[in-house]
Formats: C-alpha cells, structure tokens, sequence
C-alpha cells in the first residue's frame, strides 16, 4: 500500500520550485537516479517509496535558506529543509512514520560520513551523480568520490557509466 502519492508530491514539488528549471530539473534528475539504483539494488516497494520522495525533497530547504542566510550551503538546507517538507508531506497526506523519515534524510543529505541505511546510501549517490555533473567535477575529486561515497554496485556502475572513473 502507497504511503504517499508520489505523482501528487512531483506536482507539489515542481510548484513549489515554480519558474526555478534548474532546481526542478535537479531534483527530477536526482529521483531519476535514486529510482534506478533502489531498483538495481532489490529494495521492496516501501525502502523504495522512501528514496523516491527523499530524492524529489531533499532540496526542499534551497529557497528559504537563499532568502534567510543568502546562502544554498547544505548546513543551512539541511536545517531548513526538513520544517519545510513536514509542511508540504501533511498537506499531502503522507503516512506519519514515512514523513519522518525523508525529513530525517532531507536533514542529513549532505553527510557522507555517517551513512547506515540503504536509504540515505541511495540519496547520497544519487545525489551526488547529478552533483558531480552541474558542479562541474574533475575526475580527481570523482573518483575520491567513488572511495569514499559509493558502495552500491548499482551507483558505481552509474558512476562508470557517466564518468568513466
């Protein structure tokens, strides 16, 4: 059984960032990548569902941090971010224990020293493959990344694919 509508939570996602294309476009990318390396790795259809919606919110907490600290640094977005997405998962009737999950991974995106959970494994890949492209990473930093970020077989061979590293 779905614990959120993930089409309703694209919508809302895609108003919420309305005439930012380049944020929608991340987030979008982000949820593309997610979705792919959930299924490579066999999760069940709920861990699934978890990353989907994790991967479309994780930058929920770009605009008010812009316009509270002028500044999209991830500590701001990861303080921001969750508060913003409760509000925006209640008003879509997300199952509680789910909402507390993605608002925990939207707070700890940009940790990569503490991953645990597949969960959080996949968004940070995920993640950072769309990063490492509109940041415009060299392939030293990319494949420090691969050392230390990546440990799915499904998010390194994406890595492979995109960056030949």
């Amino acid at each position: 059984m779905s614990r959120i509508d993930l089409d309703a939570l694209t919508q809302a996602m895609v108003e919420y960032y309305r005439g930012d294309i380049a944020r929608i476009n991340h987030f979008l990318k982000v949820t593309s990548f997610a979705r792919m390396i959930a299924a490579g790795e066999g999760l069940d259809e709920q861990l699934a569902e978890t990353v989907i919606a994790a991967a479309l919110t994780h930058d929920i907490g770009i605009k008010l941090s812009e316009e509270k600290y002028h500044s999209s640094a991830g500590h701001y977005q990861q303080i921001e971010g969750p508060p913003e997405a409760a509000k925006m998962l209640a008003g879509l009737d997300c199952d509680l224990e789910l909402a507390d999950r993605i608002c925990w991974l939207i707070a700890h995106h940009h940790d990569y020293a503490s991953v645990s959970q597949i969960d959080h494994r996949i968004l940070v890949e995920a993640d950072f493959l769309v990063n490492a492209y509109e940041s415009g990473l060299g392939q030293e930093a990319i494949s420090n990344a691969k050392l230390r970020i990546f440990e799915t077989a499904t998010g390194l061979r994406l890595l492979d694919f995109l960056y030949g590293s």
